[in-house]
């Protein structure tokens, strides 16, 4: 789509192992908006990282893109926009890609930091990289980006990794994520092993970023809630596949798919009560030697013999229920939702 920022086609991604080929990413296609904020959403080991690490080309050596293509379109102040071949940039091009274009923001902040450098000296690696500012200019920018993401810029700018908490040091990768201001940004689980309270100051801080400066953003997370709060449309993510998506009004209120719907009342909610949680049966499959068909028919209530022979593609949906479109699954069954909440032991 002209209009988006990111278009990811056909990508497969798969790992080399001693028992074979570990199918990580299967064939997704998707696109991001520009200002768009699109969540990643399923069970850990669903393939959502890999699908992150892919678009930059940080992925281990064992990994191989095997095939698809993702395009980056960079918007000028015209709005003119020239395409970027992702995949296909090497050396130089690539290095200024991954922060200039499109920056990640790592799971950890601890494990993406030089622990004998001051948080300075990270900013002042980052812009020489990329031969962008440097001296009074580049300690003006990273220190209100620092009182942007809500830190006090004096006393962290001159501080080292282990001197900040875990909350303080992701809000400063969020920072330094944005010092070149790309107009992508891929968030790989920012939240995870922190307490809730800064979990809500990170999630105001995003928000707060977005609305000022207007970057897409791909939110990688098996937290629904925060998936909930902050993205504008949700891809969910099965065996290495994205089996619906559509906008986060429709997901999480009148989700389609088997997947989602066990995902989503697997969740407790304030008005609920304890009996209406159910926890979808079974194990995610190995993705080494994955099941035939549908890769989730194994724990599906509504799985027949066309499940376990045949796997479903994504086809639009939205018009068929009524909708303007938009709203994309793979399952033979989407029609009978209701009949898989009762099946999940949930009142429909």
């Amino acid at each position: 789509m002209s209009d988006s920022t990111l278009s990811v086609r056909n990508l497969t991604i798969e790992y080399t192992a001693k028992r074979g080929n570990v199918q990580a990413i299967r064939n997704v296609s998707f696109d991001v908006q520009r200002g768009e904020a699109l969540a990643l959403i399923g069970e850990s080991g669903s393939g959502k990282t890999t699908l992150g690490l892919g678009i930059v080309q940080l992925l281990p050596t064992a990994a191989q893109i095997r095939n698809g293509q993702v395009t980056y379109r960079r918007f000028g102040k015209n709005g003119q926009a020239a395409e970027v071949d992702a995949l296909g940039l090497t050396g130089n091009a690539l290095r200024q890609f991954r922060w200039r274009d499109c920056a990640m923001v790592f799971q950890g902040a601890q494990n993406a930091f030089n622990p004998v450098l001051r948080i300075a000296d990270h900013f002042a690696d980052t812009a020489k990289a990329h031969g962008a500012m440097s001296g009074k200019t580049l300690e003006e920018r990273g220190k209100h980006l620092l009182t942007q993401v809500r830190l006090d810029a004096e006393r962290v700018w001159r501080a080292y990794p282990h001197e900040l908490s875990g909350g303080m040091r992701q809000r400063v990768l969020i920072a330094l994520a944005l010092l070149l201001e790309p107009q992508l940004i891929i968030l790989d689980e920012p939240t995870t092993a922190l307490d809730i309270l800064t979990q809500r100051n990170i999630m105001d801080v995003l928000k707060d970023l977005r609305n000022q400066l207007d970057f897409s953003l791909v939110f990688i997370s098996h937290d629904l809630s925060l998936a909930a709060e902050l993205a504008d449309r949700v891809a969910t993510v099965y065996a290495g596949k994205i089996v619906e998506l559509a906008s986060v009004q429709i997901i999480f209120k009148a989700p389609v798919h088997p997947y989602t719907i066990g995902l989503i009342n697997a969740v407790p909610t304030l008005a609920g009560d304890k009996g209406d949680l159910t926890s979808i049966p079974g194990s995610p499959p190995d993705l080494i030697d994955l099941p035939s068909g549908c890769k989730f028919h194994p724990r599906c209530p509504l799985a027949d013999e066309k499940c376990k022979r045949e796997e479903p593609e994504l086809v639009e949906v939205g018009e068929q229920r009524g909708g303007k479109g938009g709203h994309q699954v793979a399952c033979w069954h989407w029609q009978n939702a209701r009949q898989t909440q009762k099946a999940f032991g949930v009142k429909a």
